[in-house]
């Protein structure tokens, strides 16, 4: 699907999706599920819609939706981050639901050190929460959780519509998220946009790690195009499940008419693209992995690694002029790749550099990565850059 941003789209969508299934998200505990379960929130895909689909229980939906509320409160849900951190901004997205959407939404958030019992699992459509389930639940005190969207309206799932975004500023780390429906309805997804929070004082600085990682408070800050394909998903969990799990562009059309390559078989175009990450920890890079898993017709046909240590304004600067300019230095020369292959790269083909805090991948002329590794040893807290508690508020 093509990553198109407008002018009505906040800057955080660029962040990473900590609740995502795919990372690790999970509801822990929904008081009521009876048309759809609250599980379907944290799904990676669009949410779709089938016509002719119904249960047992009514018309089949892509997200969570509860029985119309006949007592008195209102529904809600608890949900486990996949990756806990600074969280920068939500869209709950009402997708397809038009005449049974939740009218208003809240949320809150905690940290929370030990996980909570609760647990949901299987096919929850058609249930309630039980009373052993309320009472385990309603040990974590949700209720009194800091608000970090308060109750607001929603707009209904048409497609001019279902997106509903919320700027949040939270300079806490957040391992849960408590979702309230006022008074009932449906969400077809949450997306909870935001940078991870590793506890850098349990990693040795001998330990060689990805400090790319999302786990790990890797970001993308920037990107020239991106689409058919977000560059943040190149430092998603495992190997990609597919094309779409990956950065890719659109086709160059500065490309030569007639392709030429020099002695090592690179082609020589006028054009390429790029993108460009902060690391979670500064540190030494002694190891890159770019991964063109699935991109067997549409790979690039070379890339390079640059590399930077920028302060907190640098960075911001960075950031408002699109990375026109900076003091980027090659990590990796210039590489020939190949079709749905992971290609390793060590010392021996690095260039010897200093702690670095920001990469910048650059493929030429186009095409699609579905992932990026930078293995390296993290620097002690006094020699990384100025402090950044809030990743780049203004991308």
């Amino acid at each position: 699907m093509a990553e198109r941003r407008t002018a009505a789209e906040p800057d955080f969508l660029q962040f990473n999706d900590l609740a995502c299934e795919t990372v690790g998200g999970k509801v822990v505990f929904a008081t009521d599920e009876w048309f759809a379960p609250a599980s379907n929130l944290l799904k990676r895909e669009p949410p779709q819609f089938i016509v002719s689909a119904f249960t047992e229980f009514g018309k089949w939906m892509d997200g969570w939706e509860t029985r119309r509320k006949r007592i008195p409160g209102h529904d809600w849900c608890v949900v486990q981050l996949g990756v806990p951190g600074l969280i920068h901004g939500f869209d709950v997205d009402t997708s397809f639901f038009t005449g049974n959407h939740s009218p208003h939404v809240s949320i809150q958030a905690s940290c929370l050190d030990l996980l909570p019992t609760v647990t949901l699992e299987g096919d929850r459509t058609g249930m309630a929460a039980s009373d052993t389930q309320m009472a385990a639940v309603a040990k974590l005190g949700s209720g009194a959780w800091p608000e970090l969207v308060c109750v607001s309206p929603l707009k209904p799932g048409y497609a001019d519509s279902c997106h509903n975004y919320f700027n949040v500023t939270f300079n806490e780390r957040v391992t849960h998220l408590r979702l309230n429906m006022h008074p009932d309805g449906g969400i077809a997804r949450l997306r909870v946009y935001g940078v991870g929070q590793r506890d850098w004082a349990s990693v040795s600085t001998n330990q060689h790690v990805d400090l790319l990682a999302l786990t790990n408070g890797g970001v993308c800050l920037g990107y020239s195009n991106a689409h058919f394909g977000h560059p943040r998903n190149m430092i998603g969990l495992g190997r990609a499940a597919n094309m779409a799990d990956g950065w890719e562009t659109a086709r160059r059309l500065d490309r030569p008419k007639e392709l030429q390559a020099d002695q090592r078989g690179i082609l020589q175009v006028p054009g390429w693209e790029w993108a460009v990450f902060r690391l979670g920890r500064p540190g030494l890079i002694g190891g890159i992995e770019v991964d063109t898993n699935h991109f067997k017709g549409n790979f690039p046909d070379s890339c390079r690694v640059e590399a930077c240590t920028l302060t907190a304004e640098e960075e911001a600067q960075g950031i408002r002029t699109r990375w026109t300019s900076g003091n980027w230095q090659v990590l990796l020369p210039p590489q020939k790749l190949r079709p749905h292959h992971r290609h390793h790269y060590g010392e021996a083909e690095l260039t010897p550099s200093r702690p670095v805090s920001h990469v910048r991948l650059v493929i030429a002329p186009d095409g699609g990565v579905s992932r990026l590794r930078l293995w390296g040893r993290p620097v002690p807290v006094a020699a990384a850059p100025a402090n950044r508690k809030r990743a780049a508020s203004k991308l």
